[in-house]
């Protein structure tokens, strides 16, 4: 299988990348603008009074999607192990377009009362669902382009959520910086949203023309890789949750930054974008290399002194950044939450995949994944605005990426215990 996979010539492993990496970023774009435009959102779907009520409902209805990736996770990945990472693939992306159109469509709570929100979180919990398919499916397609250098072309699931957030970011400090407050309300919002739309079938099309890899066509399948995962690969299944953890609260506290920036920090909105926009530029540059060193020092060696220094270090930034809250500070601590993020990052897709055997890789992968991301992300915004307004520091964010720090810690231990390097 080894020297099946290895004889892919470098073109069309570039090409399966190139894919992959589009249709993914364009499947996270349309799920993290929602975040970016958080507070705009509130204002126009969640109308309670108060303010601090409307931003919590709407950063509450960003985390409830999350509740339907695992059901994505258990239907999409069971369906890649058995029909293909590219018939999965072509699923997720049109389920998103569906999401995608209808908010960008969705009427105001001025025009329609509840069944603005209603609209809203329906198509949310579509894009869940797909979403929960879509890192188990592409991340397998990636791991499965080159055994040899496997680190490298797996480590694209992250970096091109890296390019999401460069797109994302760029949309949301050029909307804050050139249109008035009345115009992002009334229109400006959608723009981000149509771009998805009208870029989804490109990403359809792309995927459409892919190759299955060698690997997964040269591998006896299972009848029922569910049941195989929850029944032979238990620990393996909590082991991979684990070091999903520090990966899913680090990017969405990262999603949160622009609203904090501007809500607590008093900042304004396209400098927070700007921070924002560097982080993703850091992980979309240094993720690959990682990945690449990956291959040749070990996963282990490299996520651990990223996860120990994440955890040293992200109070005391916190602490810097509230008592200096300037944009060159701001910029500062997302640039090094960028590069140490980017040193988990870059291995972990490689080091999931290696936990599960090919057979059931994607189903693996999938309920780890979207399991810890409904867990300890999807409502890592609404945990932090929530954490803020209780305590009233301004540090609590930090408390959270803490936590989730020790927590990866503890699963990358057991991770070397089940012999992953």
């Amino acid at each position: 299988m080894t020297t099946l996979a290895a004889s892919l010539d470098q073109p069309q492993r570039w090409r399966a990348v190139v894919a992959a990496s589009i249709g993914n970023a364009l499947e996270w774009f349309d799920f993290v603008v929602y975040g970016f435009f958080a507070v705009t959102m509130a204002k126009l779907f969640f109308p309670t009074g108060n303010e601090t009520v409307s931003l919590l409902l709407t950063l509450a209805t960003f985390g409830v999607p999350y509740f339907m990736r695992p059901l994505g996770a258990v239907v999409l990945g069971s369906y890649a192990d058995r029909h293909g990472r590219k018939a999965a693939l072509m699923l997720t992306i049109g389920l998103m377009m569906v999401g995608t159109a209808v908010i960008a469509a969705a009427p105001t709570f001025s025009s329609v009362g509840l069944l603005a929100p209603i609209l809203i979180v329906s198509a949310r919990m579509v894009q869940g669902f797909s979403a929960g398919g879509e890192f188990g499916s592409a991340t397998a397609f990636l791991a499965e382009q080159n055994p040899q250098r496997r680190g490298f072309f797996a480590s694209w699931q992250f970096a091109s959520q890296g390019l999401t957030t460069i797109l994302a970011t760029a949309f949301g400090a050029t909307l804050a910086a050139t249109l008035t407050t009345a115009q992002m309300e009334s229109w400006g919002w959608r723009i981000p949203f149509v771009f998805g739309l009208l870029i989804g079938p490109v990403a359809y099309y792309i995927r459409r023309h892919l190759d299955e890899t060698i690997e997964f066509r040269s591998t006896r399948l299972s009848k029922a890789p569910l049941r195989e995962a929850f029944s032979d690969s238990k620990i393996r299944l909590l082991v991979a949750f684990g070091t999903v953890v520090l990966c899913t609260v680090a990017t969405y506290t990262v999603l949160f930054m622009p609203t904090y920036a501007t809500r607590n920090l008093g900042l304004p909105a396209s400098g927070s974008y700007l921070a924002s926009l560097l982080t993703g530029a850091i992980q979309l540059a240094l993720i690959p290399l990682v990945g690449a060193f990956s291959d040749r020092y070990g996963r282990l060696p490299i996520a651990f002194a990223a996860a120990v220094a994440m955890l040293l270090a992200v109070y005391p930034m916190f602490a810097w950044l509230a008592g200096a809250p300037t944009l060159q500070t701001l910029l500062i601590v997302q640039a090094i939450i960028g590069v140490l993020a980017a040193g988990y990052l870059g291995g972990l897709p490689a080091l999931m995949s290696e936990l599960f055997p090919t057979r059931m890789r994607t189903t693996g992968l999938a309920i780890s994944y979207s399991f810890g991301v409904a867990t300890f992300g999807g409502f890592a915004p609404f945990i932090n605005a929530w954490l803020i307004e209780v305590t009233g520091s301004k540090l609590a964010p930090s408390f959270y990426l803490m936590l989730a720090a020790a927590i990866s810690l503890a699963a990358l231990v057991a991770a070397r215990r089940l012999g992953t390097r």
